[in-house]
């Protein structure tokens, strides 16, 4: 884009008069102002007193119109000679600002680019941004109107990024999200390391009427209308299910449903890494995570129905991936994380897994193990085992993994025949 400056007519602008020249004709204007008052002051004294002009105020009169007519005549000069006391011919003020050229043009494209490159996009203030967001979701009451709102803003981030196709968006994405994965896990895992007593820990009063039907519903009429009758309050602390610390000085028992909303922040970030096409990062963090692994075994149902959901994408992803992803990790992950699927619960109060998911989720596990070697094969079956043995869930079966391996450990074993036995002996 380039302008030509010579074909613009600057006469038809009204200039304006340079400093100086303006400095001048003010400085003129306030002595004549002044000399007017003085002549002025001095004429009504005479007059009031019947006196003859003095020469001093005839040369006072004469000096006030000199002084007009100096005004006058720098008035002449402003208006038509602006810079004549700037020592010639002066630039106009757009010539000023604008850079000279020898042909009289010159090219915008310049100074266009030179702005661009003070304030280049960058991707790292994009995933400072996403980041930002990401941290504010696990302050934010999942009860809270803006909570849903932060929400929106990002998987709408995450969404563009993915669609933009750059490797930069998708770095963002990668780092934002693993970075977001390990700070919720870790806040799932502090809440249900917090001390809470289970239902069979109260008095036997309290287990008794945990037992019958509608228990719990009883229980909490009795704690309502204690705050009106306290002797029933009384009576109602016997049957009541009290969550106490082990300790004293602990604080009180976070509530489940913080736990919740993590795990549930979590399968979000799962799913969203899984569309970014970086879940390696979160298999990673997924097969160290010893701590949070073994106390989902014993959290309500609806947190491990959210981890559970979690585990079996991450299964998903590894089977496809099963060639990229080093053998420790792929140990690692079966290890941890396989009795959840035994100890869960997955009855018809909460399903978690379709009829048809537990079939695939069968056959991913299958040839997951199938790629280990057989020694991690057997630490893998065996605990496998003798967890199935042990509960009530008939899922997952992996009957079939575990015979497979039983053949293929004999086929492993050399077969000695009796001239190799006679060969041994004579030796």
């Amino acid at each position: 884009m380039a302008m030509d400056l010579a074909v613009v007519d600057y006469g038809s602008y009204k200039t304006r008069p340079s400093a100086l020249l303006n400095s001048v004709f003010m400085t003129t204007v306030n002595a004549a102002a002044k000399t007017l008052v003085a002549v002025a002051s001095n004429a009504k004294a005479a007059d009031q007193q019947s006196e003859r002009w003095k020469p001093a105020d005839h040369l006072r009169f004469m000096l006030m119109l000199m002084t007009w007519l100096a005004v006058w005549v720098l008035r002449v000069l402003m208006d038509h000679c602006p810079f004549a006391l700037d020592g010639g011919g002066s630039s106009s003020p757009l010539d000023l600002m604008l850079p000279s050229s020898s042909s009289g043009s010159f090219s915008l494209d310049l100074v266009l680019q030179e702005d661009s490159n003070i304030q280049a996009p960058s991707a790292k203030a994009l995933g400072r941004a996403l980041t930002h967001i990401l941290a504010l979701l696990n302050e934010i009451p999942a009860s809270s109107r803006k909570y849903q709102f932060a929400l929106g803003m990002a998987d709408k981030i995450v969404d563009e990024n993915t669609r933009s196709g750059h490797l930069e968006m998708l770095q963002v994405n990668r780092v934002a999200l693993a970075s977001s994965f390990a700070r919720t896990s870790g806040l799932l895992y502090s809440s249900l390391k917090s001390p809470r007593m289970s239902e069979d820990s109260g008095p036997w009063t309290s287990r008794i009427l945990q037992s019958l039907p509608l228990g719990s519903f009883v229980a909490s009429s009795l704690k309502g209308l204690g705050t009106f009758f306290p002797w029933v309050g009384t009576a109602a602390s016997l049957f009541q299910n009290k969550r106490q610390p082990t300790v004293p000085g602990l604080e009180e028992c976070v509530n489940d449903l913080v736990a919740e909303k993590h795990a549930q922040e979590l399968l979000w970030i799962t799913n969203k890494m899984v569309e970014c096409g970086a879940v390696d990062e979160i298999l990673v963090q997924w097969s160290s995570s010893s701590g949070l692994s073994s106390i989902s075994l014993s959290t309500y149902p609806r947190v491990q129905g959210f981890m559970v959901k979690i585990t079996a994408i991450l299964f998903g992803e590894l089977n496809r991936v099963k060639h990229e992803i080093p053998r420790q990790v792929k140990f690692n992950i079966l290890l941890l994380w396989l009795p959840l699927f035994c100890y869960a619960d997955n009855g018809l109060s909460y399903p978690v897994l379709t009829g048809y998911e537990k079939v695939e989720m069968e056959k991913t596990m299958d040839e997951v193990i199938s790629t280990l070697p057989t020694i991690d094969q057997e630490v893998i079956l065996s605990n496998w085992l003798q967890d199935f043995t042990t509960t009530s869930s008939d899922w997952p079966n992996l009957q079939k993994p575990y015979d497979l391996w039983c053949h293929s450990t004999r086929e492993l074993i050399p077969e000695v025949t009796e001239e190799g036995q006679l060969c041994g002996l004579l030796e």
